[in-house]
C-alpha cells in the first residue's frame, strides 16, 4: 500500500522552519555537469525523488556521482551513451534537460518523449526549434528525439511561449555553440539564472540572465565549478500558506524574498500578517483570510506552482474569490478533493470561482499531482477532524521531508504505509 499523510487538524502553527533548495533549480544544475569532463559540485541538493531519478539517468549516461543532500560531485569524464531511455523519462519530464548538453557535447542525442503529465500537455517543441536553429538535425522515431550536431552554430531564437526547461536546454546548448546565441522571451525565472550563475562559474559567457532577453557567446569547452543551489522558493510559498491558514505565527527562513514577491502581495491582500527580513518572512494567519482574486502568470507573476495552495485559503475567505490559471489547462484536479472536506468551488475552462466557507471538515482524500498534494495537506491542517491524504509520492517528488517540517512547528502529521 502506498503511503499516506494522516493529519489531525487545528492546530495553529508556530516556530520557525528553513527552505531546502529548489528542485527546479537542482535538476538543470545536475544536467550542466554533462557540459564538461571536470567535476560539478554541487551544494545543497534537495533529497527528492525527482534528484534520485536525474541522478540515475546521468550514470546511465557516464556520469559518476559521488556524496548526497548537502553536497555532491557529478563528474562525465566520458558521454558512454547518448540514450535517455522511456522508462525514466516517463517518470520526470525533466529528463529533457540533458538534451541540449549532449549534443552541445557528445555530438548526438537520443531522447524519450516525455508523453503526458497529469497537470496537461508540456510540449517540448520550443527546445526542438531552438536546437534546429542553434544547427541541430531532429527527427522523431519510435518515441524519441533524435539530435545530432557537429558543432552547433550561434543562432537567434525567439521562442513562441515562455518556457522554463526550453530556456534552460537551448542556454546551456549555447554555451558551446560556436558564435553568439540570442534567445528572446526567455524565462526569466530564478531558477533560470540559478543555472546562468552556475554555467558561468564553468567558464560560460551569459548576459541578460533573470531578463527576457538572453546573450550567450559560446565558448570551446567549460570547466567544472561549485555552485549552491537557490532556495525552493515554492516550498517557502506553501510553508507560509501553512503558518496563514491555521492562524499561526511562522517565521520562514533560508528564503529570498524577492523570489516569493508575488506570492507575498496576494497573502497581504488576503489579510495575512506580514514582516519581510533579508533571508526570512514571518506570517501570522487572521481569525478569516479576505478574499482575493489572482491570475497565474509567468515570473515575476503570480506562480502556477501556488495557485493550488493559495485556493486552499482562499476557501477559507470571508467572500468569494475567482482564480484565472493561463499556464497549464488541468491544474484545477485538487478542487473535487478540497470539496470533500468541505470547499465550495465551480471551475469553468481555466476559471475557478470560490465561495469561502467558514471552516473545512477532515476527510479521506487523493493527491493527483505534485502541488494539489501539498493543497490537500494544507487543507487538513487548517480542517476540524481527521484527513487522510493518499498517493503522497507526489508530494515526495517536490517536498522535502515536508510533513517532518510541518510537525517541528506543531502540526499533528505523521506518514503511514
Amino acid at each position: 500500500m502506498a503511503a499516506r499523510l494522516e493529519i489531525e487538524g487545528g492546530v495553529p502553527l508556530r516556530g520557525r522552519v528553513a527552505v531546502s533548495a529548489a528542485k527546479n533549480a537542482a535538476l538543470p544544475a545536475l544536467a550542466a555537469a554533462l557540459l564538461t569532463s571536470e567535476p560539478v559540485r554541487l551544494a545543497n541538493v534537495p533529497a527528492l525523488a525527482d534528484v534520485a531519478t536525474m541522478t540515475r539517468l546521468l550514470e546511465t549516461l557516464g556520469a559518476s556521482v559521488a556524496g548526497e543532500g548537502a553536497g555532491m560531485a557529478v563528474r562525465v569524464e566520458r558521454v558512454r551513451s547518448d540514450v535517455a531511455p522511456y522508462e525514466l523519462v516517463s517518470t520526470m519530464r525533466a529528463s529533457v534537460l540533458v538534451l541540449g548538453p549532449l549534443v552541445a557535447r557528445h555530438g548526438s542525442a537520443r531522447v524519450a518523449l516525455p508523453g503526458g503529465c497529469a497537470i496537461g500537455v508540456r510540449p517540448i517543441d520550443q527546445h526542438l526549434k531552438g536546437l534546429a536553429k542553434l544547427g541541430a538535425e531532429i527527427v522523431i522515431e519510435n518515441g524519441y528525439v533524435i539530435a545530432r550536431a557537429s558543432r552547433l552554430k550561434g543562432a537567434r531564437i525567439t521562442t513562441d511561449l515562455v518556457t522554463v526547461t526550453g530556456t534552460e536546454n537551448l542556454m546551456m546548448a549555447a554555451a558551446l555553440a560556436e558564435g553568439t546565441t540570442l534567445i528572446e522571451n526567455a524565462a526569466r525565472e530564478p531558477e533560470v539564472a540559478d543555472l546562468a550563475a552556475l554555467l558561468a562559474a564553468m567558464g560560460a559567457r551569459i548576459e541578460g540572465a533573470g531578463t527576457a532577453r538572453l546573450e550567450i557567446e559560446g565558448v570551446p569547452e567549460l570547466a567544472g565549478a561549485t555552485h549552491r543551489i537557490v532556495p525552493d522558493r515554492i516550498e517557502a510559498g506553501t510553508l507560509l500558506v501553512a503558518g496563514a491558514i491555521t492562524r499561526g505565527d511562522v517565521t520562514v527562513t533560508d528564503l529570498v524574498p524577492d523570489h516569493v514577491s508575488a506570492v507575498l502581495a496576494k497573502l497581504e491582500e488576503c489579510g495575512v500578517g506580514l514582516e519581510v527580513g533579508p533571508t526570512w518572512v514571518r506570517v501570522r494567519g487572521p481569525e478569516r483570510p479576505r478574499a482575493a482574486d489572482v491570475t497565474t502568470s509567468p515570473y515575476p507573476g503570480f506562480p502556477t506552482d501556488m495557485q493550488a495552495q493559495l485556493m486552499t485559503l482562499q476557501g477559507l475567505a470571508d467572500g468569494q474569490s475567482r482564480v484565472t490559471e493561463t499556464i497549464f489547462e488541468n491544474r484545477f484536479m485538487h478542487v473535487a478533493e478540497l470539496a470533500r472536506m468541505g470547499a465550495r468551488i465551480e471551475t469553468d475552462g481555466a476559471i475557478a470561482v470560490i465561495r469561502g466557507v467558514p471552516g473545512y471538515q477532515g476527510a479521506p482524500v487523493m493527491a493527483s499531482d505534485l502541488r494539489a498534494s501539498a493543497a490537500l495537506v494544507l487543507a487538513g491542517l487548517a480542517a476540524a477532524g481527521r484527513t487522510s491524504v493518499a498517493r503522497v509520492y507526489h508530494l515526495d517528488r517536490g517536498y522535502e521531508r515536508l510533513e517532518a517540517k510541518l510537525a517541528a512547528l506543531g502540526a499533528r502529521i505523521e506518514r503511514r504505509a
